[in-house]
């Protein structure tokens, strides 16, 4: 047999703030809820005082500290003072229940324990994934009709897959080559193959790709449970099969109402498979249940550069859309501060908005500079245009003919669209925190509910998430992520997009019989210098429209060729008479009498006071 002494060597725990190394021993004996004993001689420091989350995060290893001093199994230290230290053998339950006792904080005692050369004490366990900790969800609550995390979980500190058919002899390591052959053999005639498949997967997870000191989450009666993992899988011959793979858990007392979860959070939980990796949301979950101030004193409590950001704290700061300025307002000539402001704040509510008008009222070049400025520059902005060509595989994902880069052979690849190229990109590390825009152009000229397809849904719920059809992925919409869409109301009246559309955009009206857009060209005049008079031939046009829908944009008189000699008269005959005629066509209206600059002039000179 060979002797536990020889096998692990020592291991060493720098305490937090400069402090002095404590030493112990892991074991082969077993705790009681699975995972391996470790053991720390008398003679070794531990840390005057525990942080204040000490108590919620990890209760059981908070009352054996508090029993360990009492007992004065812990006692103030001679050897360093202001510190306290063991008076003898301590045996832990866990590596990480050695570590927390010690440090007075949560630990991860697979990671924080290391030998002489810098070795963490994970690396000299058999089958253990290298690499970073990482969260985990995975499912209990209604397991073949049962809750297990209430029946079994929470109260003998496990954690659990379904295997009940699955061979026996599985080992913690097992290659997914190795699941993929037993999955199919002993599962053959009872499941399908996309359940065969998903099952391998999370299998390969909870045996070989999970470690001691992961976070394992779990969703039971509207609350989130979080734990830590402190030992290997292990099969059971149980007779009750929901249960026969397990690991051991140290579960935090007490859950969080899932309502409360942040957003991002919410939309992995809402991922439906057994098993999930949460890493992409690791920080949010080291975060819950603990204030600012409790994660900074915990981060004052573990060895790491001073220098850095809690990557908690940078998880939960709020997504803020920046103030309107008066310079905003007055590079777009709109006519107030405030107007800017209702409609930021309608993109921070909403997160979705249609600005809609007639053509010529700067609805696409509003769109652009508002989220430019929003998002901190145009490297933020995605701008495409809707056509009635336009479908889902061109948006959000699908077959498209692609070259391999090697053979140069063409074949059909999943391609992904400018929609999810954006959200990759909002939803990457170190963005998740600045505003991204899609701007749709035209937005209505598309059939809508054949190109938006399931983002319908996550327009609505931005807290989920849903697998898409082409890629099979799971996807949700980065709360960072806005959508502005613009809508030419002469080219299909408002009046068609559906109720779902309506539902779940805001609209704003940019018109040319209200503000910002009724004096922007007046505003635009005086700031170039130049004389009113197209400001008020526009104005006389658009009494005479009695089709708000069909009424003139200031756009078309914007233009330096307007300005040159006989441009107004050009861009009068070629540029708006044009949209008059087709509006009226049919109808009869002498167009240039009705809407001519020279009829349009002479009721000018009769409206002028004498």
């Amino acid at each position: 047999m060979v002797d536990e002494h020889t096998r692990y060597p020592e291991f060493r725990l720098r305490l937090p703030n400069g402090g002095p190394l404590a030493r112990g021993r892991h074991t082969d004996e077993m705790g009681t809820n699975g995972a391996r004993k470790f053991v720390v001689g008398p003679g070794q420091p531990v840390r005057p005082e525990a942080v204040p989350s000490f108590a919620t995060r990890v209760a059981s290893a908070h009352r054996l500290r508090e029993e360990l001093i009492q007992q004065q199994r812990i006692v103030p230290s001679e050897t360093w003072p202001t510190w306290l230290e063991t008076a003898d053998t301590i045996t832990f339950n866990s590596s990480s229940e050695a570590a927390a006792v010690l440090t007075g904080r949560s630990a991860n005692g697979w990671v924080d324990w290391k030998t002489e050369d810098n070795r963490p004490l994970g690396d000299f366990m058999p089958g253990v994934w290298m690499g970073s900790n990482r969260p985990w969800l995975i499912r209990g609550s209604n397991v073949t009709g049962l809750d297990l995390v209430q029946r079994l979980w929470l109260p003998e500190g496990r954690v659990s897959l379904a295997a009940s058919r699955l061979r026996q002899g599985l080992r913690q390591g097992t290659s997914k080559d190795d699941l993929r052959t037993f999955v199919q053999e002993d599962y053959e005639s009872t499941t399908t193959y996309g359940q065969k498949q998903q099952l391998v997967e999370e299998l390969h997870a909870f045996l070989s790709r999970m470690r001691p000191g992961d976070t394992v989450c779990t969703i039971s009666g509207g609350q989130l449970y979080v734990g830590e993992i402190t030992g290997e899988a292990e099969q059971t011959e149980s007779e009750d099969r929901r249960s026969n793979l397990r690991r051991p858990v140290d579960w935090q007392p007490t859950g969080y109402p899932y309502d409360d979860l942040p957003e991002e959070l919410q939309q992995k939980l809402s991922i439906q498979h057994d098993v999930v990796d949460l890493s992409a949301v690791q920080a949010l979950v080291e975060g819950l249940g603990l204030s600012d101030e409790e994660l900074a004193e915990e981060a004052e409590a573990i060895e790491s550069d001073p220098s850095g950001e809690i990557p908690a704290l940078v998880a939960r700061r709020e997504l803020e859309l920046p103030d309107p300025t008066d310079e905003l307002t007055a590079e777009l000539l709109v006519h107030e501060t405030e107007w800017l402001r209702e409609v930021r704040d309608l993109l921070a509510d909403e997160r979705q908005l249609v600005l809609y008008g007639p053509p010529g009222t700067g609805k696409t070049y509003l769109a652009l500079k508002l989220a430019e400025f929003l998002g901190g520059g145009p490297e933020q902005v995605k701008l495409i245009q809707f056509h009635p060509a336009y479908a889902y595989e061109d948006f959000v994902e699908g077959f498209r003919p692609k070259e391999d880069p090697k053979t140069k052979e063409v074949a059909f690849r999943i391609t992904a669209g400018p929609l999810r190229e954006l959200a990759a990109l909002a939803g990457s590390e170190g963005n998740r925190h600045i505003p991204h825009f899609l701007i749709i152009d035209e937005i209505n000229r598309a059939n809508l509910a054949k190109v938006f397809g399931e983002l319908y849904f996550l327009l609505e719920y931005r807290n989920k998430s849903v697998q898409l059809p082409y890629s099979g992925d799971d996807f949700a919409l980065p709360p960072n992520l806005f959508v502005i869409g613009t809508m030419n109301t002469a080219d299909r009246s408002i009046a068609l997009v559906d109720t779902a559309m309506r539902r779940r955009f805001a609209f704003v009206e940019l018109s040319p019989r209200t503000e910002p857009t009724s004096g922007l060209l007046r505003r635009w005049l005086t700031k170039e210098d130049k004389d009113s008079e197209p400001a008020d031939l526009l104005d006389a046009l658009n009494s005479r429209i009695d089709d708000a829908d069909f009424r003139i944009g200031p756009s078309y008189l914007m233009k330096k060729g307007v300005y040159r000699e006989g441009g107004l008269e050009r861009t009068w005959r070629t540029k708006i008479l044009p949209l008059l005629e087709e509006h009226h066509y049919g109808e009869g209206v002498d167009i240039e009498k009705r809407y001519g600059l020279a009829a349009l002039r002479q009721s000018l000179v009769r409206e002028s006071p004498a």
